[in-house]
């Protein structure tokens, strides 16, 4: 788990990179940028922010022949190794991105290279390195006194609230190419930021199978549980599933077929659901691992727990105690109307 709240931004360079296929040029700035408190501040959060809301899926560095080969490997590589090498290094960084922006959909902007101390990465203190982008600009109205009238200027900037692009390359795991977490909020060219440009692959760690078992399970849920039982078993399923999660540090998949599966029936369809669509989430080998906390809060925030009638009704279970829901809620047929109803039991009506 990731705290940015005691990072420190040690320098930061500044650059433009323009798009090659419209014959934009690069600017390169001679020095670093003179930081002071209210810069650092509104920096902090400009760049932080996206990476407090966001699921954190981490990726490391690659290259298909060696990692020594990645271009911001190696220059990340450098700013660790000596930190008043930053400058230097963010101008090979933007020089690198600038080449890899000649797709007509890439738009041009400022990048930002900055050194940063104090990460909290799982409760341990290291440094990192944070490029980032800002790309869509927008108007702005600015006011002016002139003579005994306010006057209005349009201006053009960037919304500090939200960040067009970024990562964060930790020094930590450098063999394996860093732990790097990315975030892109313009969807329409993924690939120049993760592949061409940082050229990252996703990292296999205990986030990675926790949020991708999760996730798995929870299409197994609407492919197999669904159909065979009904929505109820649906919401029942998945709610003893991430409950089995949230209270075990480790997963062993015999264990949390025995506690999942009330219907043993579903134990052979999941294994062959498994080999089926298992590489889909890359885990058709995987039945050990250590349980990231962090992936299923962010899962439990996903999963639906809602039936929705066609009567225009809803019914929310609870994630929390799966078992009220088993207990006080019923399913019926009713002859006389011909239609299905739910019966709930209850003591009082909670005030919200």
């Amino acid at each position: 788990m990731i705290n940015l709240y005691p990072a420190q931004i040690e320098s930061i360079s500044l650059h433009r990179v323009g798009n090659k296929n419209k014959n934009e040029g690069i600017f390169l700035s001679a020095e670093p940028f003179g930081l002071n408190d209210e810069t650092t501040g509104l920096l902090k959060e400009y760049f932080f922010k996206p990476f407090r809301e966001k699921e954190e899926n981490y990726y490391h560095l690659s290259h298909e022949v060696d990692i020594e080969f990645n271009e911001v490997y190696k220059y990340v590589t450098e700013i660790f190794s000596d930190s008043d090498r930053a400058h230097e290094c963010s101008k090979k960084l933007a020089t690198h991105l600038f080449e890899q922006s000649n797709h007509p959909h890439i738009k041009s902007g400022e990048v930002y290279v900055a050194y940063l101390t104090g990460v909290l990465l799982d409760n341990e203190k290291i440094d990192a390195v944070g490029i980032f982008k800002s790309e869509l600009k927008h108007d702005f109205l600015q006011f002016e006194e002139r003579g005994s009238n306010l006057d209005i200027i349009i201006q053009q900037g960037i919304n500090i609230n939200k960040l067009d692009k970024g990562c964060l390359l930790f020094n930590t795991h450098k063999e394996e190419g860093y732990k790097v977490l990315s975030v892109d909020s313009n969807r329409y060219d993924t690939k120049y930021w993760l592949e061409n440009f940082l050229g990252v692959t996703a990292l296999t760690d205990e986030n990675f199978y926790t949020k991708n078992y999760l996730k798995f399970c929870q299409n197994f849920a609407k492919d197999v549980v669904l159909p065979a039982e009904d929505k109820q078993q649906e919401v029942l399923f998945m709610n003893r599933a991430v409950n089995h999660f949230a209270k075990n540090d480790a997963f062993e998949e015999t264990s949390f077929l025995n506690e999942v599966m009330e219907n043993p029936e579903f134990i052979p369809e999941f294994k062959h659901y498994k080999v089926e669509k298992g590489p889909k989430y890359s885990i058709e080998d995987v039945s050990n691992f250590n349980i990231a906390n962090k992936a299923v809060s962010d899962a439990r925030k996903k999963i639906k727990n809602v039936i929705n009638l066609d009567t225009h009704i809803q019914i929310k279970m609870d994630f929390i105690n799966p078992e009220s829901a088993q207990k006080f809620v019923e399913k019926g047929w009713d002859e006389e109307r011909q239609m299905y109803y739910y019966l709930v039991y209850f003591n009082k009506e909670e005030k919200s």
